[in-house]
């Protein structure tokens, strides 16, 4: 018996090849479905399942519906978490969109720590008309005069204070917005923003549909970060303010697309 390894612990199983090959393809990609790579390998999406639960379970990579991701690259952090993360880097992204809104603008605010710095810097315009389905960035315009702010139905989701579904949505089809701020969580391979919830994302899409123009807002740590689904293409978006610019091929896909990058 090894001296290692406790009496009474059952060794653990090598991984097979596929499983390797497996992990070391959602380790690079950081996000791949379960059907993509039912494709792939060319097996059921049962033993695919099976593949990512074995390696989950062994605190390789992390589970999500659908499919499955790094631990580093796509891990959901709590809205605790995201409010303590990249703050300064956040403030300055906040107050570099709130300076593209034009007074008497009536701009759509998203959801998520980053646009709500955007709210705090806006509390500043004298002259608003705000629509969003973010509590948080409600309260941090309430009580301005001169700044309207109108907030959707929707069921409530999560900590972070959002509203979504056919409440959120039913308000947004009738509505047209100079401006969208979307926040995002990571990004595909073809420069498109990506997030976790597809019901904040059903709510994304049809703000950006209703905007004149929509502004990606993301700081750097995002940049090597892939999600569960694509928010819209690059070419939706008029701009994506952070605080460092991106590198490499999401640079070049987001300049080939026609999207601004601006740096706050």
């Amino acid at each position: 018996m090894n001296s290692d390894q406790d009496i009474g612990e059952e060794p653990q199983e090598a991984l097979n090849e596929r499983q390797l090959a497996l992990l070391d393809i959602v380790l690079g990609k950081g996000f791949a479905t379960v059907e993509w790579l039912a494709e792939r390998f060319e097996v059921s999406a049962q033993t695919v399942r099976r593949d990512i639960i074995r390696l989950d379970e062994r605190g390789l990579l992390q589970r999500f519906h659908g499919g499955a991701g790094a631990l580093e690259s796509t891990v959901r952090l709590g809205y605790a978490q995201k409010q303590a993360v990249a703050v300064d880097a956040k403030t300055m992204i906040g107050r570099a969109a709130a300076a593209l809104v034009p007074e008497g603008a009536t701009v759509f605010l998203d959801v998520g720590t980053t646009v709500e710095a955007a709210a705090r810097a806006l509390a500043d315009h004298r002259v608003l008309r705000v629509f969003t389905n973010s509590l948080p960035a409600a309260l941090h315009l309430a009580g301005r005069p001169c700044i309207e702010v109108v907030v959707t139905g929707g069921t409530l989701r999560g900590a972070d204070g959002s509203l979504v579904g056919d409440g959120a949505t039913a308000l947004l089809r009738d509505l047209r917005f100079d401006l969208a701020l979307i926040g995002l969580s990571g990004w595909d391979e073809d420069g498109s923003p990506m997030d976790f919830d597809l019901d904040k994302i059903a709510v994304k899409r049809l703000a950006i549909a209703r905007s004149a123009r929509a502004l990606a807002l993301g700081d750097a740590g995002k940049f090597g970060r892939g999600a569960v689904a694509r928010i819209a293409p690059p070419t939706a978006f008029a701009a994506l303010i952070c605080d460092r610019p991106p590198t490499g091929a999401l640079r070049d896909r987001l300049l080939s697309a026609g999207v601004e990058i601006r740096v706050s």
